[in-house]
């Protein structure tokens, strides 16, 4: 039998074109689930097959776990402290083996082993036509449909398979068995059972794909596509720059008579694309973005990464788009977050942040609304300006002499310095249970203790627009801590 069973190796090794050490390790993989049969339970067999006699052993398996963990799989695993008991060495996560009687083949042992040798041979076959094709190093799959499977598509390509899920489709988008399809190859899932290469048809990336398959200019290193939003099968926007003077990038990507874009636009069942010209001008950048609607004035503010657009009412409808579509894919496209107002609306929160300010300053600098005006007027929005802002700027202001100033610069800092002390006691206050949170920064801690959550469910309380005002995080960021902090609630 030993005999026959290196007569079969050697026989599906030159069969199939594969090394006969995969072959062996299908045998070996086959005894060890036949051994598993006889035991039953959990326990871990491995067999060692001889390559040059036919010859194997059998071997049970314990995994050594810390002393602490317990024992999870009994059949499988043996304690630290019991295993030292056996070899004085060894240490977690090592094995101990045990020589144990071999499983005859057999007739029927021999048709079980070579289902599995063949399962295996076939694994062996898919993972070398995968790398194969990987090693190409293509970027979009271009395949025909072979079949549905619960609602993804299997998309053929020579002997490769890759899956586009419903997810990954373009929206009302129909395709059929035998159709010719392309798609971006999104990433691979070596766990998957079926094909392991997944496809997006509505990722931005494959818009990337698509244009710089359209635009030579972009595979010479003369244009670029900076970043790519879209909302599939409807709208998208593209960012592109030229790295030479001469060439167009807008032009360029639209092509003659619109024939570049039309081919992308065709390709991605007519989604409309406005290409954006890229500028390192992030305010520029999100006016182009804003594109077909005209801005009146554009407000930066750094330290929210956010931007107040004003336009005029007839371009209000515009700037926004229907159902918000515009402005979100300009924020997405930019990586700014964009309010759109008309003037009116603009005026009443410069009001607002203006009698905050005020406040502040009448409050923390003990000063009268009229010194507060004259310190907002000359551009202070803070406590810390007015504390650290050079000398010889502060003295050019015609409204203070240098008593005045130094006087204020004084008091800021003693506020500053109150603030700070009251804001570590209100750090002191948090619960270590919100401090181990899974994302919660030294920063994000400070700013949820001002605001008064000192415990998990302090912010599991909290609504997602709460969090955002209080943090100025994004709102998915938000809503992802809110449902951590709720998580102990269903599972206590």
């Amino acid at each position: 039998m030993n005999r026959e069973m290196l007569m079969l190796v050697d026989a599906i090794s030159r069969e199939k074109s594969v090394d006969r050490d995969v072959v062996f390790g299908a045998v070996e993989a086959a005894l060890a689930q036949a051994t598993k049969k006889l035991h039953g339970g959990e326990v871990d067999i491995r067999v060692s097959v001889d390559r040059d006699t036919g010859d194997y052993e059998t071997f049970r398996r314990w995994h050594v776990v810390p002393d602490e963990a317990g024992l999870q799989l009994p059949d499988s695993e043996i304690l630290l402290f019991e295993a030292k008991e056996q070899i004085s060495d060894i240490e977690v996560d090592d094995h101990i083996e045990e020589p144990i009687e071999s499983v005859p083949i057999g007739r029927i042992g021999a048709m079980a082993a070579k289902q599995v040798i063949l399962q295996k041979i076939r694994d062996a076959e898919r993972e070398t036509l995968l790398n194969d094709f990987l090693s190409r190093g293509d970027k979009i799959f271009v395949g025909t449909v072979k079949r549905l499977d619960k609602g993804d598509i299997i998309v053929e390509s020579g002997r490769v398979e890759g899956r586009l899920k419903r997810n990954e489709m373009i929206p009302k988008e129909n395709l059929r068995t035998g159709d010719r399809v392309r798609a971006y190859i999104a990433g691979i899932d070596p766990t998957a059972r079926g094909p392991q290469i997944m496809l997006s048809r509505s990722s931005p990336d494959f818009m990337k794909e698509l244009f710089a398959q359209e635009v030579p200019e972009m595979e010479q290193g003369l244009l670029e596509i900076k970043s790519c939003a879209r909302d599939s099968g409807s709208r998208a926007k593209i960012a592109v720059v030229s790295h030479d003077k001469r060439v167009d990038p807008i032009g360029t990507c639209v092509g003659v008579r619109g024939s570049r874009v039309n081919a992308v636009t065709n390709e991605l069942a007519g989604e409309r694309v406005d290409i954006v010209l890229w500028s390192d001008d992030p305010a520029q950048f999100v006016i182009g973005a804003l594109a077909p609607a005209n801005v009146q004035s554009i407000v930066v503010d750094e330290e929210k990464h956010a931007m107040d657009v004003v336009v005029d009412e007839e371009n209000l409808a515009i700037a926004i788009g229907r159902g918000g579509q515009n402005v979100r894919l300009a924020s997405e496209l930019t990586g700014w977050r964009i309010n759109i107002m008309t003037a009116e609306e603009s005026q009443a929160k410069q009001t607002l942040e203006s009698d905050s300010i005020r406040k502040l300053f009448v409050d923390k600098l003990d000063v009268d609304e009229e010194v507060a005006d004259i310190l907002i007027a000359e551009g202070f929005t803070s406590l810390e300006e007015v504390a650290y802002v050079p000398l010889t700027e502060m003295l050019e202001m015609e409204s203070f002499d240098e008593d005045t100033i130094t006087e204020l610069r004084t008091r800021a800092k003693d506020a500053l310095l109150t603030m700070e002390i009251a804001h570590e006691e209100s750090v002191e206050e948090v619960s270590q249970d919100l401090r181990d949170l899974e994302g919660l920064t030294t920063d994000l801690i400070g700013k949820l203790a001002d605001g008064g959550v000192h415990t998990r469910d302090d912010l599991a309380d909290l609504a997602v627009d709460e969090l955002v005002e209080m943090t100025q995080i994004d709102e998915a960021a938000a809503k992802a801590l809110i449902m951590k902090a709720r998580e102990h609630w269903f599972t206590a």
